[in-house]
């Protein structure tokens, strides 16, 4: 019997890791589609984007345990039916920008800790994600645990650090009357292209025992994946408005605490953090490939396909991390890939989807059950 911790909160760690990779946890997404809008107006957004994931990870979650969905690609068989290859399209590019993003966010960390040329930072993340990728669901979901134990637990003692240094800075930059243009649609679109993190996690709805699980886990995904970059935003309110031009806002302010030792353990952790992003993101691939084999050969995918794939696709993100870099790979191609994701899966979703869900199980296609990678 799985327990309430899987049930409950283990899908919306998992969730939180599949979106808190390089931007989230660097602080240049906050810098990029919160700090515009001002400080009122950012933490608006922020927790537009927060109620913006956990309706569509609830919906989300709900039809898939409906229609036992565990990969994506048996969930948008029943949401988009002959036209679910379109979300496989959208997918890829999603996978080989996410994984360039990721990249090249852990080559600025290496390069600003050590000074060694952001390759190398890239190449360790990348042969990380492979190794942990290559094993399944139990050493994923192990990975999401203690990443998450790890993240939460240094992300705390950053803000009691920075605002016990800093905070009154950043309350009073805070409560300063200032334009909130924006806000909303700020939220919305790093809402929207971070939503495909719903999808990723689906391999966790095996763990669901009712309606009840899902709509449970799926409303706190919002807040367990949201509060820490709430929380950082505030901390990146003492340097508002300079801070949004820096390319690793939490390099900067760690700077400014001047502590060697924790900036090294800050970095660790947005690396630990790249790690189980790039992992979840490639997972969700093995696994939609995982469930396609076993349905044509019987058998399940072993380490070395897995490996192997995982291997493709990080090939062409540590090309494209190298030549673009993590700013321009942000500001470039996250809005397009908001739109994208809300053409092809939040509106059928909220559709759709929400009209299968009301009208009850007669109107919910019930694809034939497939097992997961790794238990029958």
């Amino acid at each position: 019997m799985p327990t309430r911790f899987q049930r409950w909160i283990l899908p919306g760690l998992a969730f939180k890791a599949a979106v808190i990779g390089g931007g989230y946890a660097t602080g240049r997404e906050l810098a990029e589609y919160f700090i515009p809008s001002g400080p009122q107006g950012g933490m608006l957004a922020i927790l537009a984007a927060m109620a913006c994931w956990s309706l569509v990870c609830a919906l989300t979650f709900t039809l898939a345990h409906a229609t036992r969905s565990v990969d994506y690609r048996s969930f948008f068989a029943v949401l988009l039916g002959r036209f679910a290859f379109v979300f496989e399209l959208a997918y890829l590019v999603f996978m080989v920008l996410i994984l360039a993003v990721f990249g090249a966010a852990a080559g600025e960390i290496f390069a600003a800790l050590l000074g060694w040329p952001k390759l190398v930072g890239t190449l360790l993340l990348m042969m990380g994600i492979g190794a942990f990728a290559a094993y399944g669901n139990d050493t994923v979901e192990a990975l999401f645990k203690w990443v998450s134990v790890f993240l939460y637990g240094i992300y705390a003692a950053f803000v009691l650090i920075v605002l016990a240094g800093f905070g009154d800075r950043a309350l009073a930059t805070l409560s300063t009357p200032l334009p909130t243009t924006g806000w909303l649609q700020g939220g919305l679109t790093y809402a929207g292209y971070n939503i495909v993190g719903a999808v990723i996690v689906l391999p966790l709805v095996r763990h669901f025992i009712d309606r009840r699980d899902a709509v449970i886990a799926g409303v706190l995904s919002g807040p367990l994946a949201m509060l820490p970059g709430l929380l950082f935003f505030l901390c990146m309110l003492a340097w508002y408005p300079q801070i949004g031009d820096e390319a690793l806002p939490s390099d900067f302010i760690l700077r400014q605490l001047d502590m060697p030792v924790f900036h090294v353990l800050f970095q660790l952790m947005i690396f630990s953090a790249l790690l189980e992003s790039g992992t979840a993101v490639v997972h969700a691939a093995n696994e939609r490939i995982a469930h396609a084999w076993h349905s044509r050969r019987s058998s399940r995918l072993g380490k070395r396909v897995r490996l192997a794939i995982a291997s493709v696709l990080l090939v062409g993100s540590i090309f494209i991390a190298d030549r673009v870099g993590l700013v321009a790979l942000i500001a470039q191609g996250y809005r397009g890939l908001a739109y994208l994701f809300l053409a092809v899966y939040v509106l059928p979703l909220l559709t759709v989807g929400a009209w299968r869900l009301w009208r009850g199980p007669a109107a919910v296609a019930m694809p034939a059950p497939t097992l997961s990678g790794d238990r029958p």
